[in-house]
């Protein structure tokens, strides 16, 4: 699978976490909650302070072939809720082909 088509699927997923959120709260606009450029480093859906006050949430997102190396998945998730001082971690992992 080409590069540009792997990203193309993350950040389909990212984008829908971030839809999601706003769907539920509905306090919060696209400016509180917004994804990551791909390869910027951090948590996949970032938070301005005011959504951080409200989801002490760190989130990463996968979207993969296999669930191999799922625990690096975590660990990342881990780090980026230690750097950014969230209270949880999430890992949203969804294997291709699948709903």
């Amino acid at each position: 699978m080409k590069i540009r088509s792997r990203k193309a699927k993350g950040r389909r997923l990212q984008n829908w976490v971030r839809d999601e959120l706003l769907s539920v709260f509905t306090t919060l606009s696209d400016d509180d909650i917004y994804c990551a450029i791909m390869g910027e480093s951090g948590a996949d859906v970032k938070f301005s302070s005011k959504a951080q006050k409200l989801l002490s949430y760190s989130i990463e997102c996968k979207n993969k072939e296999t669930f191999k190396g799922i625990y690096d998945i975590i660990k990342q998730a881990q780090y980026n809720a230690k750097i950014l001082d969230a209270r949880f971690f999430f890992n949203i992992v969804r294997e291709n082909g699948k709903t």
